[in-house]
């Protein structure tokens, strides 16, 4: 990963995790289900087993590709593992709101994906 600006550290028991300017981690290898549960809770997500099972399929979705999915692929991901239902843009807008993709993303501790402002 390219050097990248630290704008502010969440701090966790026994651990601080870098952020860059726009919340993603610096260092994707300081990720982890407690990572996730803070920056989630500063969003005012409390995560429920839906959210673990987008933040799974975004997490695979990322080691297959390589890169974190924009809105588009990221409903087909969710719709192709989760089923129809749960691969809508409004299932993932009512669990992620505002833009799914990039927030999903952060709390996922992934990239921010491309294509997305």
């Amino acid at each position: 990963m390219a050097s990248t600006e630290i704008y502010r550290y969440l701090s966790l028991p026994k651990l601080r995790v870098a952020l860059d300017p726009e919340g993603y981690l610096v260092d994707m290898n300081d990720w982890s289900p407690d990572v996730a549960k803070t920056i989630a809770s500063e969003e005012g997500i409390a995560l429920t087993d839906e959210h673990w099972e987008v933040i799974d399929v975004l997490r695979d979705f990322y080691h297959r590709f390589e890169q974190a999915p924009a809105m588009r692929p990221l409903v087909k991901a969710v719709g192709k593992a989760l089923g129809e239902e749960k691969g809508r843009s409004i299932h993932l807008m009512r669990l992620f709101p505002g833009s799914p993709a990039k927030l999903a993303a952060r709390i996922a501790g992934l990239p921010k994906p491309t294509h997305c402002l």
